[in-house]
């Protein structure tokens, strides 16, 4: 243990995400490059709660909650329009999600390796808390 305090790397500047996501992939992917834009340096992925609870958008228990609090990610394709124009190799993302957090990092590093990116220069977390949406 050290004594002192944590201290950011000054040659590494501060990931500044927004957690957001909302109604399509495509509205989402709309809203990332504007942040990205703005000077946002990572994204932070909101998913609505039938992708947290491993509910594909046209299950029956997902009706009226798809899109609302969060985007919907069923498939690659959904993944791809997510991050349509944003390089995966350049960017650190963070994925707020449950039990599908191994299914989503998958989608996630398949669209890597279609964009072409080197595996190893990808960043960011995942989160896999399944109790967290059920307390």
């Amino acid at each position: 243990m050290t004594d002192k305090p944590f201290q950011h790397a000054p040659d590494k500047p501060w990931i500044f995400r927004t957690y957001a996501g909302h109604s399509t992939a495509e509205k989402s992917n709309a809203l990332y490059r504007a942040n990205l834009a703005a000077g946002q340096t990572g994204l932070s992925v909101a998913f609505d709660l039938p992708t947290q609870t491993a509910y594909e958008a046209d299950h029956v228990l997902a009706k009226g909650e798809v899109g609302k609090v969060g985007v919907p990610v069923s498939h690659l394709g959904d993944m791809r329009a997510l991050f349509k124009d944003i390089p995966l190799e350049t960017m650190n993302t963070s994925m707020t999600i449950n039990a599908p957090a191994a299914w989503m990092l998958a989608l996630y590093v398949a669209l890597a390796d279609e964009q072409g990116a080197d595996r190893k220069k990808l960043q960011g977390t995942t989160q896999n808390d399944l109790i967290k949406e059920y307390l």
